[in-house]
């Protein structure tokens, strides 16, 4: 794993993080309503978790555990980018394309955040 890639994968949490509060209504339209409460809450609380796993994976000494629940996250927030494209199925081709380029893209992020906590593993 390249040296910088933590501080990537921390950067792309913080930014999506920052979004969240930047330009909540676009991700409380995701929220799915099967969750109890209100989509801006959990619109929150996922930007707070991001901020915080960006921090705990930016920090060498809690970079493992940080990554690992940085991939369950990515797991977890699956459902929200499901219900995009549910949602997104008769929009535009462009935003159709991309709503459906998010699914398999939590792949390579939870495979990301695993090699960055097994790395971080081998530096302590």
């Amino acid at each position: 794993m390249p040296p910088r890639s933590p501080l990537l994968l921390a950067g792309l949490l913080a930014s999506a993080g920052i979004a969240h509060f930047a330009t909540p209504r676009k991700f409380d339209e995701l929220v799915p309503r099967a969750l109890p409460g209100s989509p801006r809450t959990w619109t929150y609380a996922s930007g707070v978790a991001e901020l915080a796993l960006a921090a705990g994976i930016a920090v060498p000494a809690t970079r493992a555990p940080a990554a690992k629940a940085a991939a369950a996250f990515f797991v977890g927030v699956f459902p929200a980018n499901v219900k995009m494209a549910v949602d997104w199925r008769h929009r535009p081709a462009r935003q159709r394309t991309a709503s459906l380029a998010r699914l398999p893209l939590q792949v390579p992020l939870v495979l990301w955040a695993r090699g960055v906590a097994r790395t971080a593993k081998g530096q302590s």
